[in-house]
């Protein structure tokens, strides 16, 4: 059997907020943003809180890759509001992206990370936030100026501030093993680019 590392010893915890419940509270005008999801359960949700909108590039197949994307669209239109969400095996997965996120520092850019502790594509696996690692302490360390855990209902309040605020942030909101939302969106590569593009060139 494994020893416990002191990480592991230390966790945080058990999340009690449910994804239904959290993310479109946090996210209370979805409307106001260009928003990149990760794939899985971000791109279900937000898919779900705007009814499939065009405003919304959910990835798949794509792990990874959001939070860079966003940094992208951030610096290419800084005249617009962009939003990206991810899930915690995504960020894990391309750790450096907050470091190049941070050192860039757009401010029309927010990155919120919806962290269950699962692999919840590969089998509900603990991945290393459920075993004790700590994003905000990683996004603090990678130099973002402003960083939030949310843990409880009556955070959400100074997320949904933090957001609203101008200059780069990122919120880790910790939730439960809850599957996202179940929606029928689109998966077709052009489609999402092309109705992406028309929300992009659309107004502010």
């Amino acid at each position: 059997m494994a020893r416990l590392n002191h990480l592991q010893l230390s966790a945080l915890p058990p999340p009690v907020l449910t994804r239904a419940e959290a993310v479109p509270a946090l996210i209370a005008r979805p409307a106001d943003w260009l928003m990149v999801a990760g794939l899985a359960g971000t791109a279900q949700e937000l898919s779900a809180l705007t009814a499939d909108a065009p405003n919304v590039f959910g990835l798949g197949g794509a792990m990874g890759a959001a939070p860079m994307m966003g940094l992208g669209l951030a610096l290419a239109r800084p005249d617009r509001a962009v939003l990206v969400a991810t899930g915690d095996g995504e960020l894990l997965m391309n750790l450096g992206a907050l470091a190049a996120i941070a050192v860039q520092n757009p401010p029309n850019l927010r990155l919120i990370c919806v962290d269950n502790g699962h692999y919840g594509e590969t089998g509900n696996q603990d991945s290393h936030t459920g075993l004790g690692v700590a994003l905000d302490q990683i996004a603090r360390g990678a130099g973002f100026p402003a960083v939030l855990r949310i843990d409880r209902a009556e955070q959400i309040a100074e997320g949904r501030r933090l957001l609203a605020e101008p200059g780069l942030c990122f919120i880790w909101l910790r939730v439960t093993e809850a599957p996202p939302p179940r929606i029928r969106r689109s998966l077709v590569a052009h489609v999402l680019r092309d109705r992406f593009r028309a929300a992009l060139a659309g107004p502010a």
